[in-house]
């Protein structure tokens, strides 16, 4: 077993060295390497065509560079040779000492010595040596490179892999004489790694299905964590490196899968987390949606087979049912905060009204658009994203309904008594028609009052203003007329109370021309009797008869007087007895 495990290690470093100086050396298109281990020691052979000049230095520099890069572990000696295909021997050569320090010494290089050995190695091929000479020659014609497999490689499509590190921990455990080999993880020794791979690989399905919890699976991945990273230990070369690498996916994939499960159940943890406070904007019932379907959609990609499906569907469930409930809510609170946003537009258009409004019309539109904005903000529950809103708009809306309402109240109480104002003045009207100038006076002045009641900052008090000037001239012509008709009943009342004394004395009329009065056929008769008898035995009642007929024309004087009326006083038989005109 370790013989075939060093033949590989030597392939591999052969392998590698050919393709460095393949890439190197752009002199030749074919080269091949061979490797060996003789007498505790690594000879290295590179054959190239016969029709290829090679620079030796140039060659041997890379194989130095590569083995540069090595830190053996006790002091070795490396041998190089160079020969062209076909031929037996080497036609120069070098050898390299490998010291402890990690560092290669050149001990010397046999080309460096001139043409002349190389001259002498290819002569010493042909001519017929001595008896010692052949003893050295049949020394020297030993090949140990026979048995080794030739490895081909060319330029054409070549890419040069990254296994350096690889061939150099080959040649160190070549160097080492095979102990270094041994004590490597997994190369010639028991490998734990792998076992404890495959008792995890095999028992973990049963972990997985009997999980229950997050916590449970949490466990469960940490093992095929830590065994995936264990096997990173097993080096390349190792035999059991391509069984370690499908453990290490095998294990990944299902930490991995695991790794799914739990990232979706903390993330259902921290939305039930968040379920426990009322959201407070829809932004965060999005969020939470947004986690829920983030917890959901993992699950859902857990196959029947899949020994998570038990704890995954049980899950699942739950989370959907929460999914819809938290679905349910944002819509819910759409459709209040549409109502909010359009309360809001409905706002402004009320704005509008009120700020462009020129009738009693225009500010009852503008009051009834504002009641539309409080009634739907109004109805915004208590426990909905859009509450806070809604009741800070409710702040700003409400003085602003209540100066609106007040303005339409006035605007319509000024609408009443203007329009008071115009029906008691058309009553007003109608009692003057009649010549009822009492009541056409106190219409006029009620109709005058009310108008003067329009508020100032009211749309109708510029037209109840206009009204003003008429009403008052209309008032003081009805208190005029009253004052006149006022007069002519005084005069009436004087007249009839002065034509009355026992008995009916005077009758009297009235018109533009003046007061008429005429003695009566009775008060004319007593007049006359007296003035016929004077000295009868009621020579006293003559006296008095005298004596009222002056004082009837004193009275009636006074009364004409009073109407500013001229007077004419007539007896029962048409003649004047008494004239008194205006001015006379």
């Amino acid at each position: 077993m370790k013989v075939a495990v060093q033949q590989e290690d030597l392939q591999l470093l052969a392998k590698t060295l050919q393709e460095q100086l393949l890439v190197e050396v752009s002199t030749a298109e074919v080269f091949e390497v061979k490797c060996v281990v003789n007498k505790g020691e690594l000879m290295i052979l590179t054959q190239h065509a016969s029709d290829v000049i090679v620079d030796a230095q140039l060659v041997f520099a890379v194989i130095e560079e590569v083995l540069q890069s090595l830190a053996p572990h006790k002091e070795q000696r490396v041998q190089c040779f160079l020969r062209v295909f076909g031929e037996q021997l080497p036609y120069t050569k070098c050898f390299l000492a490998l010291k402890p320090t990690g560092g290669w010494v050149a001990g010397g290089d046999e080309e460096a010595q001139g043409d002349e050995e190389v001259i002498s190695l290819s002569s010493s091929l042909t001519y017929s040596p001595s008896i010692n000479e052949s003893e050295e020659e049949e020394e020297e014609l030993f090949d140990p490179f026979a048995d080794v497999p030739n490895l081909s490689a060319s330029k054409p499509g070549f890419q040069v892999k990254p296994i350096l590190l690889a061939a150099a921990l080959v040649v160190i455990i070549v160097l080492g004489g095979g102990a270094y080999l041994l004590t490597r993880p997994c190369v010639m020794s028991e490998c734990k790694e792998i076992q404890n791979a495959k008792q995890l690989k095999t028992k973990s399905p049963q972990l997985m299905r009997r999980a229950k919890s997050e916590k449970e699976l949490v466990a469960v991945q940490q093992q095929l964590a830590t065994a995936s990273a264990d096997l990173n230990v097993i080096p390349s070369w190792s035999p059991r490196y391509q069984l370690s690498q499908e453990l290490k996916a095998n294990l990944s994939g299902r930490a991995e899968k695991i790794n799914q499960v739990v990232k979706a159940l903390q993330t259902a943890s921290l939305a039930t987390q968040k379920v426990q406070t009322p959201a407070s904007s829809l932004e965060e019932l999005q969020t939470r949606q947004h986690l829920w379907r983030q917890a959901i959609a993992p699950l859902e990609s857990i196959s029947s087979s899949s020994e998570l499906y038990g704890l995954v569907q049980g899950k699942l469930l739950n989370y959907r049912v929460r999914l819809h409930a938290v679905n349910q809510q944002i819509f819910i609170e759409e459709k209040w905060l549409k109502k909010l946003t359009v309360a809001k537009g409905v706002a402004v258009a009320a704005e509008k009204q009120e700020a462009t409004a020129k009738s009693l019309n225009d500010w009852q539109k503008a009051q009834s658009t504002w009641l539309v904005v409080i009634n739907a903000l109004n109805t915004i529950p208590r426990n909905s994203v859009g509450y806070q809103e809604a009741q800070k708009l409710l702040v700003d809306y409400k003085p602003k309904l209540v100066l609106v309402r007040d303005r339409a109240t006035k605007e319509q109480l000024a609408v009443k008594t203007y329009q008071q104002a115009l029906s008691t003045a058309k009553q007003a009207k109608v009692y003057q028609q009649q010549n009822q100038w009492q009541a056409a006076a106190i219409y006029w002045d009620q109709a005058l009052q009310t108008a003067k009641k329009v508020p100032q900052d009211s749309l109708y008090y510029t037209q109840a203003q206009s009204l003003i000037e008429p009403y008052s001239a209309a008032l003081k012509q009805a208190q005029e007329k009253l004052q006149v008709v006022s007069s002519l009943q005084q005069t009436r009342t004087d007249l009839d109370k002065t034509c009355t004394n026992g008995i009916r004395i005077c009758t009297f009329s009235m018109d533009n021309a003046g007061i008429i009065v005429r003695l009566t056929p009775e008060y004319d008769q007593i007049r006359q009797n007296n003035l016929a008898n004077p000295y009868s035995k009621n020579s006293d009642t003559a006296v008095d008869v005298t004596n009222h007929l002056q004082i009837l024309r004193e009275a009636l004087a006074v009364i004409g007087d009073n109407a500013n009326l001229s007077l004419f006083l007539y007896d029962s038989q048409g003649q004047v007895i008494y004239t008194r005109t205006l001015g006379g």
